[in-house]
């Protein structure tokens, strides 16, 4: 028996779009814009994230170049959480590798935030045939000490004002965060079936997670795609450190760090973010 996170009642909501079976699991995504090679969006593993609530700012902007998609990654968001599924990187590679055959495409680019840029290497090296480049932002997926920050996030006990601290935690510029948007998100992640799903995924002790989503260094460094590594240089959840050695790592990589950022790049620097990952991907295209 499955049950599917949309069966929750709920208001209308932006989060919630268009549904496709993906290896048999109901995954909520969104699909606009229009392009040669379509470019997935991975979003990050806050507690009630979903692919709107992470990239709501970029996919307009990369939109108008390209097609877009952005699903709910199992386990996340609207997408149907089957009983007794495995949270784990195969099985999260696997929900993606379903979701790309499902559309039909062959080849995709990825962009992935935090959790989403481990999901996007280790896809990467799993199916390099399929990816046609790559950006990772503030990304898991290497190995790295836990952070406080980190380790209160995956720890995250629902109350609004631990979901206020969580944000805090998660910006430089702390005028991004208030009352209003930490009530917003503290309901979300309370929502039927999410904390649930949350809290089997990363429990203490929880250094052993950061090196259950890394990619062996070896098959970084063997990756033939160009890649772009983006990181804020105040990172307090992922350490600014790991893009760099990232980059490092990666033979084809371009390292871009913006001052003043925090591990929200996306939205702290959502101009030029944007500008950035849409100039990378163009010059695939020209």
């Amino acid at each position: 028996m499955t049950t599917p996170a949309t069966d929750v009642p709920a208001p209308p909501s932006p989060e919630i779009a268009l549904t496709v079976d993906a290896g048999g699991i109901a995954t909520n995504y969104h699909d606009i814009g229009d392009g040669a090679t379509p470019v997935v969006l991975l979003h990050g593993s806050g507690p009630g994230v979903s692919a709107w609530a992470n990239w709501r700012l970029t996919m307009p902007a990369l939109a108008e170049q390209t097609r877009v998609l952005a699903p709910d990654i199992v386990g996340f968001g609207y997408t149907e959480r089957p009983d007794g599924i495995t949270y784990d990187l195969p099985t999260w590679v696997q929900h993606l590798a379903d979701f790309v055959d499902a559309l039909g495409l062959d080849r995709v680019g990825l962009v992935g935030n935090s959790f989403g840029g481990a999901l996007a290497l280790a896809f990467a090296t799993r199916h390099p045939e399929r990816v046609s480049r790559f950006v990772v932002m503030g990304s898991a997926g290497i190995k790295f000490e836990l952070t406080e920050a980190l380790d209160f996030g995956w720890g995250y006990e629902p109350s609004p004002a631990n979901m206020r601290r969580l944000m805090e935690l998660m910006a430089f510029d702390q005028s991004l965060v208030s009352d209003e948007l930490a009530e917003l998100r503290y309901a979300a992640s309370i929502r039927p079936g999410v904390q649930e799903a949350f809290a089997r995924m990363f429990p203490a002790p929880r250094e052993r997670w950061i090196e259950a989503l890394a990619t062996p260094e070896e098959q970084l460094a063997a990756l033939p795609h160009e890649a772009l590594v983006v990181h804020g240089r105040e990172d307090r959840i992922v350490p600014v450190e790991s893009s760099h050695r990232l980059s490092r790592l990666i033979p084809r990589t371009q390292l871009h760090v913006f001052a003043r950022c925090g591990h929200w790049t996306q939205i702290e620097q959502q101009a030029r973010f944007n500008r950035l990952i849409t100039d990378f991907f163009a010059e695939a295209d020209r």
